[in-house]
């Protein structure tokens, strides 16, 4: 195929997927049909089956590009290059700290489209994994890169501390997304619900040291 045709081709697979992003962020993601990201792209019918047979495989190539645009591994290898084990509190608490960054950056739109896909997969799990499957490494979740990094790290700073935990690992790292959903479900609602008692007053800065806080309890063995 010729190169001009093969950009062709990929911008206009994109510019479907950001229709489909657009669909996704003012409605579940169980909800969407192929009219829905038909009418927001302005393509006809039949123009759009050229790029895609259903939903699912526009869904796929959503959290596709989702993921391979927002990846954290980068930042989180950043500050484990500098890390001291000697002085690892300050560590979590930087590991904290650019996870709010991250939310903040992402944006809104993409937090609800979060929210979302869990819905998708609480409600019909097959479906979900089905547009989950085949994703390459670097098309996962950035999430769970942080599972992966996060346990390589807290098993090194308590061999290296010889701390006592008040937890195991696998329970400080569930603990820790468990946390992270909850912070980006607060900050979520209060950004589109405009109740002036909580519109711009969740701060996932100070969320996330709170985090911090217990994590650093939990490796301390403090219960």
């Amino acid at each position: 195929m010729p190169r001009v045709s093969e950009e062709y081709y990929e911008k206009k697979r994109r510019e479907i997927i950001d229709a489909a992003f657009r669909v996704c962020t003012r409605k579940p993601v169980s909800s969407v049909e192929m009219k829905d990201i038909i009418a927001e792209a302005g393509y006809s019918h039949g123009a759009i089956y050229r790029y895609y047979k259903n939903v699912d495989e526009i869904l796929h190539d959503l959290v596709v590009t989702v993921n391979s645009e927002n990846r954290i591994d980068e930042k989180l290898n950043k500050i484990l290059k500098k890390a001291d084990m000697k002085h690892w509190k300050k560590t979590i608490y930087q590991i904290c700290d650019m996870l709010a960054g991250q939310m903040k950056d992402v944006g809104i739109d993409l937090l609800k489209l979060s929210i979302y896909s869990d819905m998708l997969a609480m409600s019909d799990p097959e479906r979900a994994a089905h547009i989950a499957e085949k994703l390459g490494k670097e098309e996962q979740s950035p999430l769970i890169y942080l599972v992966v990094f996060m346990s390589d790290f807290l098993e090194r700073v308590i061999k290296e501390n010889a701390l006592k935990p008040s937890h195991s690992i696998d329970e400080i790292i569930q603990f820790i997304i468990v946390g992270y959903h909850g912070i980006s479900n607060g900050y979520v609602l209060s950004e589109c619900f405009k109740a002036e008692q909580v519109s711009g007053k969740y701060k996932p800065e100070l969320m996330f040291s709170c985090l911090a806080d217990s994590v650093i309890a939990m490796l301390k063995g403090v219960k």
